[in-house]
C-alpha cells in the first residue's frame, strides 16, 4: 500500500497538465511568448558546416649554431621536448630537427586557451639550459584562423606588376577593414607575399595596418613569413588575394561581406577582373540548406502519418504544433550556448523530430481514446494526462539521460559532439513541456466528443476494438485484419517464453556477427565537387657557406640545377622522394629543364646577394622550376570535360618546390568526385623526381592531410627509414590505398638531414590516401596487419591522424554508451520504485542491433561515429516503447486485472501509439536516408541505422518486452519464495532444538 500510495502521489505531482488546464490562458500566453523568443533566437543563429571549436597549436622555432642534425637533436631538441611534454592540456607533440634548427609543434586539447598555452610554453623555454647562441621563437596558431575565400586578379590590358600595385592600393585595404577579416594576403607574381592586417583586437572597429615588404625584410622576427608564390588560374598566370578570417568569425558572414566588397571594387575597377577561385561558403550553404530541406520534409511526413492514423484534423493539428514550438524553444537554448546551425546541430534537430512528436502523439492519442469512451473533452484531458503523465515524463527524462553524456564526453571528440548532446536534450525537454501543458489545453478547446461510447473501465477489450475499428484508418485496419493479430501473437508468446527469449538472443548475436562485414569508417568523406592535387619537386640541398661559391658557379655554367648531381639531393623537409606517379630512377625532362634554365640564367646572373645567399634569385629559380611542374599537371587536369576550374598555388607553406592545384568540378557531371579522382590519378604525367598526391580538401588546414597515417617509433634512424620504405612498398600493393609516401628516406649512413620526433621519440611516418570505395577503418586495419609483418625488433607502430581517431572513436563511444544506459536505468527506478522494469528495459535494448547492422550492410554505409549516434538514439526510442507497455500493465493490474489479462489489454491499447511513433520516426528519417543534397554522406549513415533498428526493435519489443516482464517477475518471485522457504526451515530447526 505504501508503494502504491507513493506512485499515486508521484503521478499526480508530475501531472502538470492539471495546472495547465486550470490556468489555460496563462499556458497559452506562456507558449506565445516562447514562440516569439524562439523566432528571435533562431534569427540570431549563424550557419556553419561544423561546430565552432578552437584548435590551439603552438610552434616553437629554435636555432643554434651547430653543424649536424644529430648534434642539434641532442643539445636543442631533446631539452626542449623534455620540458614541454608534461605541460597541462598537451595532446600531441611532434618535431623536426635539421642541422642548426628545430621546429617543435604542440597540439593542445580542443578548447584549450591558446594565449595561456602559448605563454606557458614561452615561460617553460626560458627555464631550459640551451647552448650558447641558441634563439627561439614561440608562434601560436589558431587553426580556425583559416582561409575563407580567395579571388584571382586578372586583366587583359595590365601586366602582373601593375595588377599588384592596384591590389596593394585599392583592393586589399578595403577588404582588410571588413568585420571578421583577420588579414588579406596578396599571392602570385613570384614576389614576396604582401599582407594587409587588421591591427586591432576588435576586428570590427580597428583600421587595417598595411605591412610592406621592406618592413618584413628589416624585421626577420615578424610573424608574417617571406614566402614568394606564383598563382595560376585555368592555365594562365595571375595574382590572387586570400582572405583569412578571424578565429571567432563565421565563415559565411565573412564571405558575404567580401562578396559585397568585391562587387563594389569590380564596379570601380573596370579593367580588372576579380574572379572567385576558392571558397568553402558555397558548400556550407548547400549542405546546411539540404539538411534543412530534409528537416522540413521529415516534419511533413510525420504529420501525414499522424493524420493517417487519427483521421482527425484537429488532433493532427494539436500534435503537429508541438514540432515547430519545440524547435523554437530549442533555438533559445542554442542561442544561449552560442551554437550554430551546422551539420551536427541540424542532425540533432532532424533526429529529435520523431521524439518531439512522440510525446504529443501519446498525449493526444490517449485523450482521443478517453473521448471515444464517452468522456467530455475536459475530463478526457484530465484523465488521460493523469494516466500517461508519469510514463511520458519518465521516458523523456531517460532520453535526456542517454544524450546528456554525449554532450559531456571528454577529449576532442567530446568537444565536437557537445552541441549535439545538449541540443537533443534541450529539444526533448521542450517537447515534454509542450506535450504536458499546451497539447492538453488545446485538446480541451478543439477536440469534440465522439459518438459510440465505450463501457467504463478497461477490461472490455472487444468493445474497445470495435470502437477503434470505426475510428482508425484504413492503414491501421489493414494492420489488424491482414497481418497476424497482435493479441493472438502476444498470447502465444506468453505461452512460449523460452522460444521468444531464444529468438531475441539469436537476433542480438546475428547483429553482432554482421559488424565485421560492414565498412568501418570514421567520418564519411563528403563529395564537395572539388579536391586538391599536391606535388613536391626535388629541392637542391642547402650548401654550407664554404660550398656556396662553387654551387653558384655550377648553376651559372650549367644553366640550372642538375637534379641528378650529388649537390642537388632533395632536402629532408620533403615528405617523400617517390610515389605511385613518380619514377626517381628515370631521366629528367631535359627539354623542359633546358627551356626553363635559359630563362632563369640571365635573371640569376643579374641578381644581388642578401648576406651569403641570393635569396630572391634562388626563390625565383625554384619557383620557375616548380611552375613548370604545375603547368604539366594543369594540362592533364584541364583535359577532363568535367573540370570547371583549376586554381594553382606554387610555393605553398613557404617552400618553393611545393605546390597544389585545387580542382573544382562542374555541377552537372557524369561521375562522382571519387571516380574523377581515380581517373585523374591515373592520367597525371609521371615527372621525374616529382611526387604527386590527389587528396580531399580538409576544412581544417593541417600540414599532412592524408587520412591513413601510421608512425614508426624507434631509436635507429637507418632502421626506421628502411622499415618505412619496406612498409610503403607493401602498402602500395594493397587495394584501395594510393599516393603512399614515407618519410625518413633521406637519412642514410652518416648523412642525416632530418630527424622527426613523435611525443619525444624518434619516428618516421607512412601515409596514404584512400581510393574510391575504401573506408578508413578497413584501410587502417590492413595497414596495421601488413606493418606487423615487417616491424623489426626495437620498432613499434602507432596510429596517427584520422587513423588514430578512427580507432579511438569506438572506445570513446563504448564508455559513453555504458554511462548513458546506466543513467537511463537509474532514472527508471524513480517512477516504478523497483528494479524489475529497468531490468526489462536494459535486456530489451540490444533488439535494435540486428536491424541497424543489417541496414548499414545493405546500403554499405559506414559503421563509424555518425551511425553510432543513431544507435544511441535507438536506445531512447526503444525505452519509450517498453515504458508505454509496462506502465499500463501495472495500472491495469492495480485496477484488478490478472497479469495475463493486463498484458493482453495493454497490447490492444498501446499498439496504435507505438506504431504511430515508429512510423512517424521512420518516415522522418527517410529524406535523410535517401541521401539527397550536399552533405548527404554525413547524414545518411545515421538515418539508415535508425530506420533499420526501429523496424526490428519495434517488432521484437512488442512480444519480447511482455515476455521478459513475466519471466523476470516469476524469477524474482521464485527467488523470494525460495529465500522465505529456507528462512522458515531454519526457523523450524532452531525451534526443534
Amino acid at each position: 500500500m505504501v508503494k502504491l500510495s507513493f506512485l499515486k502521489v508521484l503521478r499526480e505531482r508530475l501531472n502538470i497538465s492539471r495546472l495547465a488546464i486550470k490556468y489555460s490562458r496563462v499556458t497559452i500566453g506562456f507558449w506565445i511568448a516562447m514562440v516569439v523568443a524562439g523566432l528571435l533566437a533562431f534569427s540570431s543563429l549563424k550557419y556553419a558546416l561544423f561546430p565552432d571549436i578552437t584548435f590551439p597549436v603552438v610552434v616553437v622555432n629554435a636555432q643554434v649554431p651547430l653543424e649536424t642534425a644529430v648534434e642539434t637533436e641532442q643539445k636543442l631538441t631533446q631539452p626542449i621536448e623534455e620540458r614541454l611534454l608534461p605541460l597541462a592540456g598537451l595532446d600531441q607533440m611532434v618535431s623536426s630537427t635539421y642541422p642548426g634548427r628545430t621546429v617543435v609543434t604542440l597540439y593542445f586539447d580542443v578548447g584549450t586557451d591558446l594565449n595561456s598555452s602559448s605563454m606557458e610554453v614561452e615561460k617553460t623555454l626560458w627555464q631550459i639550459a640551451i647552448p650558447e647562441g641558441a634563439t627561439f621563437q614561440v608562434i601560436p596558431f589558431n587553426l580556425n584562423e583559416s582561409s575563407a575565400v580567395s579571388y584571382t586578379i586578372k586583366s587583359d590590358t595590365k601586366d602582373l606588376k601593375e595588377l599588384a600595385d592596384i591590389a596593394k592600393t585599392s583592393i586589399l585595404p578595403e577588404i582588410a577593414q571588413l568585420p571578421g577579416v583577420l588579414k588579406v594576403n596578396l599571392l602570385g607574381g613570384g614576389e614576396t607575399t604582401f599582407t594587409a592586417l587588421n591591427s586591432g583586437s576588435d576586428l570590427t572597429k580597428q583600421a587595417p595596418e598595411i605591412i610592406k615588404e621592406e618592413q618584413q625584410r628589416d624585421n626577420p622576427e615578424s610573424p608574417i613569413p617571406i614566402t614568394p608564390t606564383r598563382i595560376r588560374f585555368n592555365g594562365q598566370e595571375a595574382l590572387a588575394f586570400q582572405v583569412i578570417k578571424g578565429g571567432d568569425a563565421n565563415t559565411l558572414d565573412v564571405v558575404s561581406r567580401v562578396e559585397e566588397a568585391v562587387q563594389r571594387l569590380q564596379a570601380s575597377l573596370p579593367e580588372v577582373q576579380l574572379v572567385l577561385a576558392v571558397t568553402q561558403a558555397n558548400y556550407i550553404r548547400e549542405a546546411t540548406q539540404s539538411t534543412i530541406d530534409g528537416l522540413v520534409l521529415a516534419i511533413v511526413l510525420a504529420v501525414l502519418v499522424i493524420f493517417t492514423f487519427l483521421r482527425n484534423w484537429r488532433a493532427t493539428l494539436i500534435t503537429a504544433l508541438a514540432i515547430p514550438i519545440s524547435l523554437l524553444g530549442t533555438a533559445i537554448v542554442m542561442a544561449i550556448y552560442g551554437f550554430n546551425l551546422e551539420t551536427i546541430t541540424l542532425l540533432a534537430l532532424a533526429l529529435v523530430i520523431g521524439i518531439i512528436i512522440d510525446d504529443a502523439i501519446v498525449e493526444v492519442e490517449n485523450i482521443s481514446r478517453h473521448l471515444e469512451a464517452g468522456e467530455s473533452p475536459r475530463q478526457a484531458a484530465l484523465s488521460a494526462t493523469n494516466e500517461i503523465g508519469l510514463t511520458v515524463s519518465a521516458s523523456t527524462l531517460t532520453i535526456v539521460a542517454v544524450f546528456l553524456p554525449v554532450g559531456l564526453m571528454g577529449g576532442n571528440l567530446g568537444q565536437f559532439f557537445k552541441p549535439f548532446g545538449l541540443t537533443v536534450s534541450a529539444a526533448v525537454l521542450t517537447s515534454l513541456l509542450v506535450a504536458r501543458t499546451l497539447c492538453p489545453v488545446l485538446a480541451v478547446y478543439w477536440l469534440k466528443p465522439r459518438q459510440g461510447k465505450r463501457e467504463k473501465g478497461t477490461g472490455n477489450s472487444k468493445q474497445e476494438t470495435v470502437n477503434r475499428e470505426k475510428l482508425s484508418t484504413v492503414v491501421f485496419d489493414f494492420w489488424l485484419r491482414f497481418n497476424p493479430k497482435y493479441p493472438d501473437l502476444l498470447h502465444w508468446s506468453l505461452g512460449h517464453r523460452k522460444f521468444v527469449v531464444g529468438l531475441a538472443v539469436l537476433s542480438f548475436v546475428a547483429g553482432i556477427s554482421l559488424i565485421p562485414l560492414i565498412p568501418q569508417g570514421f567520418i564519411p568523406t563528403l563529395d564537395r565537387g572539388e579536391f586538391m592535387i599536391t606535388y613536391t619537386a626535388p629541392l637542391p640541398q642547402m650548401p654550407s657557406a664554404s660550398q656556396f661559391g662553387d654551387l653558384i658557379d655550377k648553376i651559372l655554367n650549367l644553366g640550372g640545377f642538375d637534379y641528378n648531381s650529388e649537390e642537388s639531393k632533395p632536402l629532408s623537409n620533403s615528405d617523400t622522394n617517390s610515389d605511385t606517379n613518380s619514377d626517381t630512377n628515370s631521366d629528367t625532362n631535359s627539354d623542359t629543364n633546358s627551356d626553363t634554365n635559359k630563362q632563369l640564367k640571365p635573371q640569376l646572373s643579374k641578381s644581388g646577394f642578401n648576406g651569403l645567399f641570393p635569396i630572391q634569385s634562388g626563390m625565383q629559380l625554384l619557383l620557375k622550376q616548380s611552375e613548370q611542374v604545375a603547368k604539366q599537371l594543369e594540362e592533364a587536369v584541364l583535359a577532363f570535360p568535367e573540370v570547371e576550374s583549376v586554381y594553382t598555388v606554387v610555393g605553398v607553406q613557404g617552400e618553393p618546390n611545393k605546390g597544389n592545384l585545387q580542382v573544382k568540378l562542374k555541377r552537372n557531371r557524369q561521375y562522382t568526385t571519387a571516380q574523377l579522382q581515380e581517373k585523374m590519378r591515373a592520367a597525371l604525367p609521371k615527372i621525374s623526381g616529382v611526387t604527386t598526391s590527389v587528396e580531399d580538401i580538409q576544412f581544417i588546414e593541417l600540414p599532412t592531410q592524408k587520412p591513413v597515417q601510421v608512425a614508426l617509433l624507434g631509436d635507429d634512424l637507418e632502421v626506421l627509414g628502411n622499415t618505412a620504405a619496406d612498409l610503403k612498398t607493401r602498402i602500395e600493393t594493397l587495394p584501395g590505398l594510393v599516393d603512399v609516401e614515407a618519410t625518413g628516406q633521406n637519412n642514410r649512413g652518416n648523412r642525416i638531414t632530418e630527424i622527426e620526433h613523435v611525443n619525444g621519440q624518434r619516428g618516421v611516418y607512412v601515409r596514404a590516401s584512400l581510393n574510391q570505395g575504401q573506408r578508413l577503418g578497413d584501410a587502417t586495419e590492413e595497414v596495421v596487419k601488413v606493418a606487423k609483418m615487417v616491424l623489426p625488433d626495437g620498432v613499434r607502430l602507432e596510429l596517427w591522424g584520422d587513423s588514430a581517431l578512427s580507432s579511438h572513436v569506438l572506445g570513446s563511444f563504448a564508455g559513453t554508451l555504458t554511462l548513458s544506459v546506466t543513467c537511463m536505468l537509474l532514472v527508471l527506478i524513480l517512477p516504478f520504485g523497483r528494479l524489475l522494469e529497468p531490468m526489462v528495459v536494459g535486456l530489451s535494448l540490444p533488439l535494435s542491433i540486428v536491424g541497424a547492422m543489417l541496414a548499414l550492410l545493405i546500403t554499405q554505409s559506414d559503421f563509424g561515429m555518425i551511425s553510432l549516434i543513431g544507435l544511441i538514439f535507438l536506445l531512447g526510442l526503444l525505452d519509450k516503447n517498453a515504458l508505454l507497455l509496462m506502465d499500463y500493465v501495472n495500472q491495469l493490474r492495480r485496477a484488478g486485472l490478472s497479469r495475463t489479462e493486463a498484458i493482453l489489454e495493454t497490447g490492444v491499447v498501446r499498439l496504435r501509439p507505438i506504431i504511430m511513433t515508429t512510423a512517424s520516426t521512420i518516415l522522418g528519417m527517410l529524406p535523410l536516408a535517401l541521401g539527397f543534397g550536399a552533405g548527404a554522406e554525413l547524414r545518411q549513415p545515421m538515418a539508415v541505422a535508425i530506420i533499420g533498428g526501429l523496424l526490428t526493435s519495434t517488432l521484437l519489443s512488442l512480444i519480447v518486452v511482455p515476455v521478459l516482464y513475466t519471466l523476470l517477475e516469476d524469477c524474482w518471485l521464485g527467488l523470494l519464495s525460495g529465500i522465505a522457504l529456507r528462512a522458515s526451515q531454519k526457523s523450524e530447526v532452531r525451534s526443534q532444538k
